[in-house]
């Protein structure tokens, strides 16, 4: 359901923030100087394809993993229940930059989104802020290039990974924003811990090439690394087999999740030496979960959720955390706005979190729903789930038993290693053939399973549970005019029938099995 603004909320807010108090979008870029200057700046940073438990502060068991990100919790809110809509980086990001679920941006894949659909960058800049951009230029940029004052690709910043480049070209943005007397918004990109890993066999092979790479994403060197940790001493999610080359390759990817965490240090240190940190909104999150198989590019509780801070002095409490309420990457745009006093998009399918800042209940909140549609290939995986605190439903339109799911987090050596030992482990067998093939239904039990290793779908006793959460996710569908609604009710209603899987410009076409119950 769509939701606008609590005005009694805003005024709770408004009150809090005084000096920062609402001021109405301004009718041009130049803006109004009088409202510029009551407005907060807006730091943004991101960071790639970060599990939610790989930090210090949501429970990695790392010695000093993550200090940084560890403090920015210990001045902010940390979301627990906060989940990225789209497990995937291109269209997470165009999410964050509409408030729309992808099918109402346009943007189901790695297409730009549509001219029509207004985006939180170029509402900032309408509003006189002063916008930049560091790397994931490519994910972000395609839609709309005019509205940011500079774009720093990340052939600038070695790949997207050098924490003293991120902090010298912040530090010149920062002044730049000044000198224009002018708000900022500076979405900070960083491309940790993305692969290919620090001082991985992956990383050696892109150096090869790097030179001659022209994709957005990539060029201009790596920062030396050494792998910072013994892959004995590294935490094996629970959704893996614990297997000595995926410890290894854990290792490296724990070095990057620290890298991350140094540019993170490094932007904070940027803004601290501005003298602006006070007056600043920061939002920090990962895009979604880690580049594993069961992670990334798939709609499982740890596929999408992240980990959410929000520091913002004299507004939000330092060390608080928010463990009750569900928000989304539909909400982050909405939120930015309602917090710098702009109007929110048009036609936006989120909404504003800005109450919860000071501690306020929302109703509401007590689910999330995520989606995939194509991934970075062109392929197209539809899949839809519903999640809230204990259970999370599941609709795989693409699972038909024949098709066979392959994404980037097959590469390297964990999917390697797991096939080699599903030979002699049936186990291990039976994980890769589900996540292979999947079934077109699953639920899970998140507080007794959390790494959703046992599908209750035919389990009779949930039956009547399976019957709320279908119905729940319909409704939803039904509502944000979901182009795989159509596929999931004749999945309903028990038809065995080619149907069309809506992704963008393409068509595809799945079977849909006849239902067990």
């Amino acid at each position: 359901m769509h939701f606008s603004k609590s005005v009694c909320s805003t005024l709770a807010i408004t009150v809090l923030i005084g000096a920062l108090s609402c001021a109405r979008a301004v009718p041009s870029r130049s803006g109004n100087v009088e409202a510029k200057q009551r407005r907060p700046n807006v730091l943004l940073i991101t960071v790639d394809d970060m599990n939610w438990d790989s930090l210090g502060v949501t429970g990695n068991p790392i010695p000093g993993i993550s200090p940084n990100i560890d403090r920015l919790a210990s001045e902010g809110m940390l979301f627990e229940r906060a989940h990225v809509t789209v497990a995937i980086c291109h269209p997470t990001r165009a999410v964050w930059m509409t408030g729309r679920y992808p099918q109402n941006s346009g943007a189901l894949g790695f297409e730009a989104i549509d001219a029509e659909v207004p985006t939180l960058v170029e509402t900032l800049a309408d509003a006189g802020y002063y916008t930049g951009l560091m790397a994931k230029t490519g994910h972000v940029v395609p839609s709309r290039a005019a509205a940011w004052d500079e774009l720093i690709p990340a052939r600038e910043l070695k790949n997207g990974r050098s924490p003293q480049l991120y902090y010298r070209r912040a530090e010149s943005f920062f002044e730049h924003a000044r000198a224009a007397g002018q708000p900022f918004f500076l979405m900070a990109n960083t491309q940790d811990p993305h692969r290919p890993f620090a001082a991985s066999e992956q990383e050696v092979a892109f150096k090869a090439r790097d030179a001659t790479n022209t994709g957005s994403q990539y060029g201009g060197g790596f920062p030396a690394a050494a792998v910072a940790y013994a892959p004995s001493a590294v935490p094996v999610p629970g959704f893996l087999p614990d297997l000595p080359p995926i410890r290894h390759e854990l290792a490296e990817y724990y070095t990057s999740v620290h890298r991350a965490d140094e540019t993170t240090g490094a932007l904070l240190r940027a803004l601290d030496a501005s003298g602006m940190a006070d007056t600043t909104l920061v939002m920090w999150l990962s895009d979604h979960g880690m580049p594993f198989p069961f992670a990334k590019t798939n709609v499982w509780r740890h596929s999408t959720r992240t980990p959410w801070i929000v520091r913002w002095p004299g507004v939000v409490s330092g060390g608080s955390t928010d463990t009750h309420h569900f928000v989304s990457g539909i909400d982050l745009a909405p939120t930015i706005l309602d917090a710098v006093g702009v109007q929110n998009l048009r036609g936006t399918d989120g909404r504003s979190f800005l109450p919860l800042f000071a501690g306020e209940s929302q109703a509401g909140r007590e689910h999330v729903f995520t989606q995939v549609d194509e991934i970075a290939s062109g392929t197209a995986y539809p899949m839809r789930a519903v999640t809230d605190g204990r259970l999370g439903y599941m609709f795989n339109v693409w699972a038909d038993g024949r098709s066979e799911f392959r994404n980037e987090a097959m590469s390297g050596l964990t999917f390697a290693a797991m096939r080699e030992a599903a030979a002699t482990d049936a186990a291990i067998a039976a994980r890769i053939e589900h996540f292979v093939h999947r079934t077109p239904e699953e639920l899970y039990d998140y507080q007794r399973d959390p790494d959703a290793l046992h599908n209750l779908v035919d389990d009779a006793r949930y039956a009547e549970t399976i019957a709320r959460y279908r119905a729940l996710l319909l409704g939803h569908m039904k509502e944000f005019a979901d182009p795989q609604r159509a596929a999931f009710e004749r999945f309903l209603s028990g038809e065995r029938a080619s149907v069309r899987v809506a992704s963008g410009a393409k068509d595809y076409f799945v079977e849909s099995r006849s239902r067990s119950r």
